[in-house]
């Protein structure tokens, strides 16, 4: 079998549904794949991305589904929108879904969620992603979303309400990941999903009209070469908290280390 092939790539790797409510993400990020979709097909700016807009729900199933929704997929959860974020939420758990929030979390809106949905918490994993250990990369890459600070105790107030917890480090967004790791390992009840920037010199020059700062995309993309994938690789592979995103298990194939 060719492994390369098998592999599950992006949301699907996670939950085979999901279920977006707006247009637009006020994170920005600057690598935002959704962002660069939307304006490929027109549908929005560089410039107007940041501005969220709900979309019609008429008509929108809520039935059980087969496997994990993802909530959401293509935008945040963010304070502009948390209110119809718990509506579907609502509808979704009292159907029998389980769900996987996925976020970078603002702490006002994870202590909404968290506090409002406690008789369905084991319908309910968070996954909340955090790139960096440093606000100052994070504000970087994700100019409207939540320092470092704020989405840890995010983690933390979800994790000892007893919820499932988990972190996205997809992407990576500095070469630091053992500090990440050592700073949020004791409240990840799940795991830790880590992974590369994927197409990062498209999407970024899309996304900012080219005014991104080009040294420090390429400082990222070296950070992520195969030599220093398969360090980090090697480094944790067997840990039972760590997951894969396919961008590094295709380098690890690929060098016949996986």
């Amino acid at each position: 079998m060719d492994m390369k092939i098998s592999l599950k790539f992006g949301t699907k790797e996670w939950a085979p549904h999901n279920f977006n409510y707006m247009s637009g993400c006020s994170n920005n990020c600057v690598y935002c794949y959704a962002k660069d979709m939307a304006i490929r097909f027109k549908r929005k700016t560089a410039d107007s991305w940041s501005i969220e807009e709900s979309v019609s729900l008429d008509g929108r199933s809520y039935s059980k589904k087969d496997g994990a929704i993802m909530i959401p997929s293509s935008h945040d959860i963010t304070p502009g929108n948390v209110d119809t974020t718990i509506e579907v939420m609502q509808k979704l758990l009292e159907n029998g879904n389980d769900l996987l929030v996925v976020t970078k979390p603002h702490l006002s809106c994870v202590e909404r969620i968290v506090d409002l949905f406690m008789v369905y918490r084991s319908q309910i994993r968070f996954r909340f992603t955090i790139g960096s250990a440093d606000s100052s990369v994070l504000k970087l890459w994700e100019p409207g979303a939540a320092d470092f600070s704020e989405r840890f105790e995010s983690l933390k107030y979800a994790y000892e309400k007893g919820y499932s917890t988990s972190i996205s480090c997809e992407p990576l967004l500095d070469d630091q990941f053992d500090i990440l790791y050592d700073t949020v390992v004791s409240y990840v009840s799940d795991a830790i999903w880590v992974g590369k920037m994927n197409m990062a010199s498209k999407r970024v020059r899309t996304n900012t009209n080219g005014t991104f700062p080009a040294e420090e995309l390429d400082k990222l993309i070296a950070s992520q070469s195969d030599a220093k994938i398969i360090v980090l690789f090697n480094k944790y592979r067997g840990n039972p908290k760590i997951q894969w995103k396919e961008s590094i298990k295709k380098v690890a194939i690929e060098h016949n280390i996986m």
